[in-house]
């Protein structure tokens, strides 16, 4: 996807690998310029390197870490444009009833999902501000669309998202900020391809089973979900505020099978 970010400066959560790495090299194709912020500090260099950005080993739901990522960028960059909030993690293999779901996972889900969301956008809205308008991208889940068994943390902090995307998108729209959601569906990282998509995976044994629900009938290559952020940051979405782009192959569509 070709757009106009020339001049446009950009801060990708959990932008060292996956999902956050595939929309790092999107922006920056486009001409942004991109500050990856992680907690593997070794791999986010090696990225920020190879996008001519910079990077921060940063705790996205801590917020003397996010305020000094946002000064170290202005005093860098000299502005804020896009924030894309992409860092979040999952329970992996350890999925159980809400009943026998660890407190320790719960929080920390929670911790990164939900409330490093919240801290870093809090941290950024300033800056983008002083620019007078800018982009937040909050990327959610199916499971923040469509319920999930086992995965209580998880669905809640990504349905979540989605209504803290809804809320920011009302309260900045007239300042000049627009923000939006992406859910992805199963996508070929390498949580997914550990968990479902090798042959050694947690749940290999379902993968099958989960991809006969998908229209497509495959996971979504990580490229597939940065396009839908490219556009939401682009200058051609100018209209679109508060929205959630579900990028799932049509898995929550409603498709069923036949027996």
């Amino acid at each position: 996807m070709r757009v106009d970010l020339s001049g446009r400066v950009a801060l990708v959560t959990g932008g060292a690998q996956g999902i956050g790495e595939a929309i790092a090299e999107q922006l920056a194709d486009n001409g942004a310029r991109v500050g990856i912020i992680d907690l593997d500090q070794d791999r986010a260099s090696e990225v920020a390197k190879n996008l001519g950005g910079h990077s921060w080993c940063a705790d996205v739901s801590d917020v003397t870490d996010m305020e000094r990522v946002v000064n170290e960028s202005e005093q860098r960059w000299g502005r804020l444009d896009i924030l894309i909030n992409n860092a979040g993690i999952n329970s992996g293999g350890d999925r159980a009833p809400i009943h026998e779901f660890s407190v320790e996972s719960w929080d920390r889900i929670v911790e990164v999902d939900l409330r490093g969301v919240f801290v870093a956008s809090r941290a950024v809205i300033p800056a983008i501000l002083r620019q007078r308008g800018g982009r937040i991208v909050n990327i959610s889940s199916i499971a923040g669309v469509v319920p999930l068994r086992l995965q209580s943390a998880f669905v809640a902090a990504k349905a979540g998202v989605i209504n803290l995307t809804k809320s920011m998108a009302i309260e900045l729209g007239a300042k000049g900020i627009l923000v939006n959601a992406v859910a992805p569906g199963s996508t070929l990282t390498d949580g997914t391809k550990n968990l479902f998509y090798s042959d050694d995976g947690v749940f290999n044994e379902k993968a099958q089973s989960l991809l006969s629900h998908i229209p497509l009938g495959r996971p979504a290559e990580v490229e597939e979900i940065a396009a839908a952020v490219t556009f939401l940051v682009a200058p051609e979405s100018s209209y679109v505020n508060g929205t959630t782009i579900t990028v799932d192959g049509g898995w929550t569509a409603g498709y069923t099978r036949e027996w």
